[in-house]
């Protein structure tokens, strides 16, 4: 519990930068469906076809950095934005090249599901090991690897490099990385963003013209909704349990005084001495 509240409290103090996320990815995509409009008649439409998807990278880069830094929420050891980002672009360009390992084996597939088919008897290859089954398997430890295994590690280390920097406190990132907290938010977060949200385009279309146009508009409205949902529950999430061992860095969270201290002079004592009532002394009273 105490984790889940310190995650809400960091995206509390970090709204500004939600709304930059919902309201600015939103406008990174709209301007990269215009960056494949524009022409290439003149040098300045070259020069923008160019240099356009270079900008939006960088600026999204900065702006993925600023709110991972803002949901980890304490500034004593932060390291500069420049690095944090750059360490961004290492796990962006990193999970590229997963995704494109896996699309490699996605098309691999068919063929290594017939060739285990063919490693079994004919018993097992007519009832459990069947070419069918075999491909369905294969294919969902692909799903796994690209929406659990791979972003589950990217995001645990980028957050962790956008608020250190290179001095990376190893043992509490694998520490986290162990946990299974930590990954069953990330099982979550991919069912609903990404299982559940592919289901949104499964069936057959039907109704008018206008039906169907408000019917895709609300369905990528949600997918759009859920999927910056989940990356900005997962980035919380994240911030939380790599603080979770420096209870300064909870915000909202105070960290323990003992009630009583003795001080370090000897000439004073901790405890409060009571005024005695008159005519007593400070030993015998009368008698």
């Amino acid at each position: 519990m105490k984790n889940i509240r310190s995650a809400i409290l960091r995206l509390g103090h970090a709204w500004p930068w939600i709304i930059v996320q919902f309201a600015g990815i939103l406008v990174f995509i709209l301007i990269g469906l215009a960056w494949t409009r524009v022409p290439d008649k003149s040098a300045w439409d070259v020069f923008l076809t160019l240099t356009l998807p270079i900008l939006l990278l960088i600026t999204l880069l900065l702006i993925e950095t600023a709110t991972m830094r803002r949901l980890m929420d304490n500034e004593a050891d932060r390291a500069r934005l420049v690095w944090a980002t750059g360490l961004l672009a290492f796990w962006v360009a990193l999970g590229m090249a997963a995704w494109l390992l896996l699309d490699w084996c996605d098309t691999r597939i068919p063929n290594w599901a017939s060739y285990l088919n063919s490693r079994f008897s004919s018993s097992n290859r007519a009832t459990v090991f069947t070419y069918d089954h075999l491909q369905h398997w294969l294919t969902l430890v692909e799903w796994v690897l690209r929406w659990i295994i791979v972003p589950g590690k990217l995001i645990l280390c980028a957050t962790a490099t956008s608020h250190w920097g290179w001095r990376v406190p190893f043992r509490r990132v694998l520490r986290v990385m162990l946990s299974w907290r930590w990954w069953l938010a990330v099982i979550l977060c991919s069912l609903v963003a990404i299982a559940w949200t592919s289901t949104f385009f499964a069936g057959i279309p039907h109704g008018s013209v206008s039906h169907q146009v408000w019917a895709v508009a609300l369905k990528l409205t949600g997918v759009y909704i859920l999927a910056i949902a989940a990356w900005l529950a997962l980035l919380a999430w994240a911030a939380a349990l790599l603080s979770w061992a420096n209870p300064s860095s909870d915000p909202g969270e105070f960290a323990p005084v003992p009630a009583l201290v003795s001080p370090s002079d000897d000439s004073k004592r901790a405890s409060v001495r009571l005024p005695l009532p008159e005519g007593s002394s400070d030993g015998v009273g009368d008698a």
